[in-house]
């Protein structure tokens, strides 16, 4: 009789039992992996899809309070007996504390247009409380139908405002993407495709940026839980 302390041959594990194994070893992987993560940092974004037309405003709560943080509105009107047909699309805070990202130009101050990827922070030192002009144009009425747009926006899809703003009193970031259109008689309007702001007080956060939900640990958790289906 085999003795009970002497080892036995080694048993090769059921496929079966196998794949279960693996997929649980891939699971607590991933929640490791999320649980190494910052956990304060969290982007809440808001993903959208609204029309900015003629003489129309759209407004942003980025952190669902109930309370506007932003504006984005266009004008479009007629000067001088309607000689000049003028416009403008502009950001606009809308609160004292708030700031729009921008730059002083010739004619307005001007909303900058960011790249996906750009660091929107503190370090930023050209926000703005006023209003900020995304992109402004118009024609002649008298002499043609052609006409002509500026600012740092006009005709640019997939572009990012950077915005600051004040929760009870504490500094946030955020963003707001839009794609912005120039018609050929210089009439501005956009599309508001999404935004997002940065819960941790005073942290930067990436235009474009989603939050965890695209990071390696969630995707990691996807993976285990389709595999094992």
């Amino acid at each position: 009789m085999r003795s009970p302390f002497h080892p036995s041959t080694p048993r090769k594990l059921s496929d079966t039992l196998q794949h279960r194994l693996n997929m649980y070893a891939l699971a607590a992987g991933a929640g490791m992996l999320a649980a190494a993560q910052p956990a304060a940092a969290e982007v809440v974004y808001t993903p959208t899809h609204q029309q900015i037309g003629d003489n129309q405003t759209v407004a942003l709560d980025l952190n669902h309070d109930g309370k506007t943080d932003f504006k984005i509105h266009q004008t479009w009107t007629c000067t001088s007996f309607c000689e000049y047909i003028v416009g403008a699309l502009k950001a606009l805070p809308a609160r004292s504390q708030n700031e729009v990202l921008g730059h002083v130009g010739r004619y307005y101050d001007y909303a900058s247009a960011l790249a996906a990827g750009i660091h929107i922070g503190p370090h930023k030192k050209n926000f703005a409380a006023g209003k900020r002009v995304l992109g402004a144009g118009g024609y002649d009425a008298g002499t043609t139908s052609v006409g002509w747009c500026f600012g740092d926006w006009v005709n640019l899809k997939h572009h990012y405002l950077g915005l600051r703003f004040v929760i009870g009193g504490k500094v946030h970031f955020g963003w707001a993407r839009l794609n912005e259109t120039c018609g050929v008689n210089g009439d501005n309007t956009a599309v508001l495709t999404g935004y997002a702001y940065e819960t941790v007080v005073n942290q930067p956060i990436v235009a474009g940026d989603t939050g965890m939900a695209s990071g390696t640990a969630a995707s990691l958790g996807k993976l285990a839980q389709g595999t094992a289906r």
